[in-house]
């Protein structure tokens, strides 16, 4: 064989094999699971859902075609929870999206190898699932839900709206890290409000509803939702006893105050799970969750319901409704 056809059917053969390698990786299904302590019929939960798997269309991964993805729910039910997991990890996936803390802490309890890429985790670095934000370290990366700073903001808004508050029970799950933190960052800034603080372990429901009642026995008093998996259960509870009860409340999520709370104030959802399927896809591509960043929301929403704040003899500040990315009337 002449030296120059036999560098051309080399250089042809070497060609050839990175094309052969992606053709045989086209020709494979991948496995995605997710994982989401909600109740399956939440319509909430199924609009994130719908916001990752759009995006997931986005970046060319078909559900049934080049990818499957295999759904757990847990709604708050711990057995119901390692259950899932032990399924999920069992099935090999290639990558599982995890949403919240929920989900977060028994999955890294079951796999420390299978890639996870969260959403909606208030405090990975305090809660163990990250070295880092910014080297992450391990088999976990994601999406922080928000920095504890945003806490002083809510207490901020509850004042501006309803400045004869003195007094604030602060809606909390004490169970994870960030419920703890959360409350810390509102207690070092409750003096310059010149308020009382008063926790509320966001637990099971009649629990809720005897200490809200307990509290709103004195006056001057209103509400702060800081973030959980829990409070997002009981949100129509919770909303519903601000009601009864009169009490100006300021939540952490915007679905809150599309249910009749008086306002929100926190990162759009539906921008994580949007930027989670991204994730997904950096990883089905060779990237490891060690070296991705854990990303920190860039933009913040402030949802208020005047139908709401008219109920409770409330006039929100025209400076106020100016701000608001969304007013409910």
């Amino acid at each position: 064989m002449r030296r120059r056809s036999f560098i051309t059917l080399v250089g042809g053969a070497a060609a050839a094999w990175p094309l052969a390698a992606r053709a045989q990786q086209a020709g494979r299904i991948w496995r995605i699971g997710v994982l989401m302590p909600a109740d399956v019929d939440d319509p909430d939960a199924q609009d994130r859902l719908t916001a990752f798997q759009r995006t997931l269309q986005q970046l060319g991964w078909t559900d049934g075609r080049n990818v499957r993805i295999d759904y757990r729910w847990s709604k708050s039910d711990a057995d119901a929870m390692r259950k899932n997991v032990a399924e999920l990890v069992a099935s090999a996936p290639d990558v599982i999206l995890a949403n919240g803390s929920a989900a977060m802490g028994p999955l890294l309890q079951a796999t420390r190898a299978v890639p996870i890429v969260f959403a909606a985790v208030a405090d990975p670095v305090g809660a163990g699932y990250v070295n880092s934000l910014a080297r992450p370290g391990g088999n976990a990366t994601g999406f922080v839900l928000y920095e504890f700073g945003l806490s002083n903001k809510w207490l901020e808004l509850l004042k501006e709206v309803a400045p004869r508050v003195v007094r604030v029970a602060v809606i909390r799950d004490s169970s994870v890290s960030a419920g703890i933190g959360q409350f810390a960052a509102i207690q070092s800034a409750a003096p310059s409000f010149g308020v009382e603080l008063t926790a509320v372990n966001v637990n099971e429901a009649i629990e809720i509803e005897r200490a809200v009642a307990d509290f709103a026995r004195v006056p001057n008093g209103g509400l702060i939702v800081t973030g959980s998996a829990l409070a997002v259960t009981h949100r129509n509870l919770i909303v519903q006893l601000a009601a009864r009860h009169r009490l100006p409340a300021v939540y952490f999520r915007k679905i809150m105050v599309t249910s009749g709370g008086m306002m929100s104030y926190g990162p759009d959802l539906m921008e994580h799970f949007r930027q989670a399927a991204g994730y997904v896809d950096r990883i089905l591509k060779g990237e490891k969750p060690a070296n991705l960043p854990v990303q920190a929301p860039t933009k913040y929403e402030l949802v208020i319901n005047l139908k709401t704040a008219k109920a409770l003899g409330l006039e929100i500040p025209p400076t106020l409704i100016a701000r608001a990315d969304e007013v409910i009337e």
